[in-house]
């Protein structure tokens, strides 16, 4: 429950700052836009993919997942979020997602000598 928390702060963290940047939605639809997308992301990135795999397989999966989240909102929404905005919020998530991963997720932590 603790990484779910993590996850869910650093994820709302990028999510809702930069679709508030980018877009005139308002606070709370960026929240809940971004509190869905970490569910989905933790259970299938998390949960099923980085187990299954490895760092970078589960971090392009989290991109994916997140450009297309982003994106069909975008569009279902009427929101004023271009095709590079999106990509944009999706690296960057990446990123994020990749430094939960390596260093929250993993079980086998080793401390450099």
């Amino acid at each position: 429950m603790i990484k779910f928390l993590l996850k869910w702060l650093v994820n709302g963290a990028v999510v809702v700052s930069l679709l508030l940047y980018y877009t005139d939605i308002s606070f709370w639809n960026a929240a809940i836009a971004a509190t869905v997308l970490t569910i989905i992301a933790y259970l299938l990135g998390d949960q099923l993919i980085l187990r299954r795999t490895n760092n970078i397989i589960a971090t392009i999966a989290d991109f994916v997942l997140a450009a297309i989240y982003l994106g069909v909102l975008a569009y279902a929404f009427d929101w004023d979020l271009s095709m590079g905005e999106t990509l944009m919020i999706s690296f960057l998530l990446g990123i994020a997602e990749w430094v939960l991963h390596r260093y929250v997720f993993n079980e086998e932590l080793r401390v450099p000598a």
